[in-house]
């Protein structure tokens, strides 16, 4: 940067410094840790002599701790398209009022879970329930490490309750599928306009005010996939096209990442779990006992209303450890 003619180039000149600035926050968090660790190992040195630990002294190290915790995270964090944003979409399973209830339950905690993480969510697309709830979703999660942090939530979800919808108060069970893939931005995908079906229609709104009085809405379907793709939240017919086939681009990605990866699982002799009903990765248990447990991990909690208010960071980390380990 101190060389002459740095600056002259303006393309090269950010390149250089966002990878410096990407460095420096690899780095900085790190060497601050082991200072921190240095300056209070000191102190406990010098207390010793008293034998005798001060709760100030007890406090850093506490929030030691819980730094260590998130940089242990962020080595876990390292595949490819970890720190980029991610679109996330829930669909309610068979069984009417009940799925499309839980669709806005696992809604609901999400975007709790991204308001706690300082993230920006974006709902591009929604349905609703006839009665409840709602039938799909998609929305776009920006922040830093969205995807990575919000991969492991792909699957299955199951629910079993006493249902609100039930006048004789009967346990039922509901499932519900959340889909998330990295909004990818600088990969190359083909999409020919003569691939695309592009329809238009009117958004559904609350009504009065702010219900649209033109047909704003895009619903794009890539014919060679099959994959629809719809967008009605952004204010013109033009916006609502530009984030709609931002998805789509990222969809078709992804489903060509996936078709390789299970080419190769058949040539090593692997096979890839699919995601269909019944192969739930997580179950909700709210009656006759309190209990949220992830079938691959094992890990779970019996503070279920905790999970649901979007304090997924156990089943995270134990997820990212998972992976980890191979």
């Amino acid at each position: 940067m101190a060389e002459p003619g740095f600056w002259k180039d303006e393309n090269s000149s950010s390149k250089i410094i966002s990878e410096l600035k990407e460095l420096k926050n690899s780095v900085e968090p790190w060497q601050k840790a082991y200072e921190k660790f240095k300056e209070l190992k000191e102190w406990i040195d010098i207390l010793k002599e008293d034998d005798t630990i001060n709760q100030d002294i007890e406090r850093q190290i506490d929030s030691l701790w819980k730094d260590l915790e998130i940089l242990e995270r962020r080595i876990l964090l390292a595949d490819e398209f970890d720190s980029y944003n991610a679109i996330l979409s829930i669909n309610a399973g068979a069984g009417g009022t009940e799925s499309c209830d839980w669709a806005g339950m696992l809604f609901r905690m999400y975007v709790r879970f991204t308001e706690k993480k300082g993230f920006i969510t974006k709902v591009t697309d929604i349905l609703s329930g006839e009665e409840a709830g709602i039938k799909n979703v998609t929305l776009i999660v920006e922040g830093e490490y969205a995807y990575g942090l919000l991969k492991g939530e792909r699957g299955v979800h199951r629910l079993v309750r006493i249902s609100p919808f039930d006048a004789n108060k009967r346990r039922h069970t509901s499932f519900a599928s959340v889909d998330v893939i990295p909004e990818v931005e600088d990969v190359t995908v083909e999409i020919k306009q003569e691939d695309l079906k592009i329809e238009t229609f009117r958004s559904s709104g609350p009504g009065g005010q702010h219900m649209q009085k033109s047909d704003t809405a895009v619903r794009i379907t890539h014919l060679p996939s099959g994959i629809v793709v719809s967008c009605q939240n952004e204010r013109s017919q033009y916006q609502n096209k530009q984030t709609a086939l931002k998805i789509l681009k990222a969809r078709l990605y992804q489903l060509e990442k996936q078709r390789k990866e299970t080419e190769l699982a058949k040539k090593f002799g692997a096979e890839k779990q699919k995601i269909e009903w019944g192969s739930q990765i997580r179950s909700y248990i709210l009656h006759p006992y309190n209990l949220v447990k992830d079938h691959r991990t094992e890990y779970g909690t019996s503070d279920a209303n905790s999970v649901l208010d979007g304090n997924l960071d156990g089943f995270i980390d134990a997820y990212l450890r998972m992976k980890a380990k191979g």
